[in-house]
């Protein structure tokens, strides 16, 4: 396992967020903020509390869940991609590293950048609204599963698309559809029997909302370690 390569490329790709940090650190907290205000207060009023807390804190797992996998098929799709635009992937090609190594530095990267803004949106929900993690080792750990999941998505897409158009298909169409879709706002138990039965066809609804990462957010689920187990399966799909 040549270290040294790996290293080298995670610590270009972390250092790339730095050089774009307007992009890759204040939006996501900006965009976090504007959430807040819209959903917990113009939404929130209406809505008093949904599975036993209140709407503000209820929406703050599908902000980190939605945050972690968009951000990190983006990162790692724009990461493996970018090289190949401009050439420079040549220079990852003609050194003595294997293609496993590659994909550790580029996916270890952008799963490491996803889930650090997961928590800025995390630290930014304080400001609005009060809540209480009641599994906070079971959160990190489902965060840094999905993460390293979907980075591995995106550098599929990376390596698969040829231009700018491809690279933001499926992230557009197909992952962020899927997790509004998937009861990162709402619960699902407010939906008719029929469209109830369309969002269990959604696997990001039982990463949401099956004694999942809300759960291990807000409530004491007896039987943990089986349905993280789920979870991890699920997310390995």
């Amino acid at each position: 396992m040549n270290y040294n390569s790996i290293k080298a490329i995670y610590k270009f790709e972390m250092a790339r967020a730095v050089r774009t940090i307007m992009q890759s650190i204040i939006a996501p907290v900006v965009s976090t903020s504007l959430y807040f205000i819209v959903f917990g207060t113009a939404i929130g009023s209406k809505i008093s509390q949904l599975d036993g807390i209140s709407y503000g804190a209820f929406i703050i797992p599908g902000l980190m869940m939605l945050s972690v996998m968009t951000t990190s098929v983006n990162y790692a799709a724009f990461g493996i991609y970018l090289p190949k635009y401009t050439g420079s992937i040549y220079e990852v090609m003609s050194a003595p590293i294997s293609a496993f190594e590659v994909i550790i530095g580029y996916v270890g990267a952008a799963a490491t950048k996803s889930i650090i803004i997961s928590f800025l949106i995390l630290l930014t929900a304080t400001f609005f609204v009060s809540f209480e993690i009641k599994h906070p080792f079971w959160m990190f750990s489902l965060l840094v599963i999905t993460g390293i999941t979907f980075s591995l998505f995106g550098f599929i897409i990376g390596v698969w698309a040829s231009n700018f158009e491809k690279l933001q298909l499926i992230p557009l169409i197909i992952i962020t559809p899927l997790v509004f879709l998937g009861g990162s706002f709402y619960s699902t138990s407010m939906l008719p029997n029929f469209w109830q039965t369309i969002t269990r066809l959604n696997p990001i609804f039982y990463i949401m909302s099956f004694c999942n990462f809300r759960v291990i957010f807000y409530k004491k689920c007896k039987h943990i370690m089986f349905n993280f187990f789920i979870i991890f399966n699920l997310n390995n799909f």
